[in-house]
């Protein structure tokens, strides 16, 4: 059956989108390798964008610094109510029982027991007030109180030496963070935050990081040395989008 009106058009829509973006990500130096390019150099330009974009992650993996702090903001500076943003409407999120919640544990970690969620609450709790930043322009500061995700990690016996952990997520995105980041002092698993809606019963706090890379209503985490990629990664976002 052939497909009529703008149907006809996604792939291609969202080849150009993500090129689009990628763009936005190189050095002036490296848009003047393009310009013997055409729209029809499709394979030849996405791997230079593709190269540029992991050559940004390393760059932003060596000049983050794990000790230094996001900032922090008052219980009056909260914006309400807190955006929803996500890849689908409002309507579709998942409702997900609390009490039948279990976190799953997978990849290199010693102890892959399941979490309840009265024992991730039972662990100590840390509360930060940060700016969540998107890469669609907006910006909103949250209330956010949970687990900090390096306390939880050595709890779990994972390798910390590891390159990367992931998360796999109830929504069906996943997405995925370097070691670094996951031990900085500000990264949180989150059990409490604004809304059920925004992530219940957990998500991913981590404001040196962009908003995508804090992804929620986790259910399953993982740590590996392959790289995971994530939803909007494996569309041609940078995979480190962070400070």
């Amino acid at each position: 059956m052939k497909r009529s009106g703008l149907s006809a058009f996604r792939p291609q829509l969202a080849r150009l989108e993500r090129r689009l973006f990628l763009k936005q990500g190189l050095s002036l130096g490296a848009l003047s390798l393009l310009s013997g390019c055409t729209l029809k150099d499709d394979d030849a330009v996405d791997r230079l964008l593709f190269a540029m974009s992991r050559f940004n992650d390393k760059m932003q993996a060596a000049l983050f610094d794990p000790a230094k702090l996001a900032p922090t903001y008052a219980e009056g500076d909260v914006t309400a109510p807190f955006p929803f943003n996500a890849y689908y409407e409002e309507k579709d999120v998942p409702r997900i029982d609390g009490e039948s919640y279990r976190l799953r544990l997978s990849g290199l970690i010693a102890d892959k027991r399941p979490w309840s969620l009265n024992e991730l609450r039972a662990l100590p709790q840390a509360r930060q007030i940060t700016r969540l930043v998107c890469v669609e322009g907006w910006s909103a500061i949250g209330k956010w109180r949970g687990v900090a995700l390096r306390e939880f990690l050595e709890r779990i016996g994972a390798d910390l030496t590891a390159r990367y952990v992931g998360f796999k997520c109830a929504d069906k995105y996943y997405s995925s963070i370097d070691m670094a980041s996951a031990l900085h002092p500000q990264t949180l698993l989150a059990l409490d935050f604004a809304d059920a809606k925004y992530g219940y019963p957990l998500r991913l706090r981590i404001p040196t990081k962009l908003g995508f890379k804090n992804p929620k209503f986790i259910h399953e985490m993982f740590v590996a040395n392959d790289y995971p990629g994530g939803y909007w990664e494996d569309k041609g976002y940078n995979w480190f989008s962070g400070s």
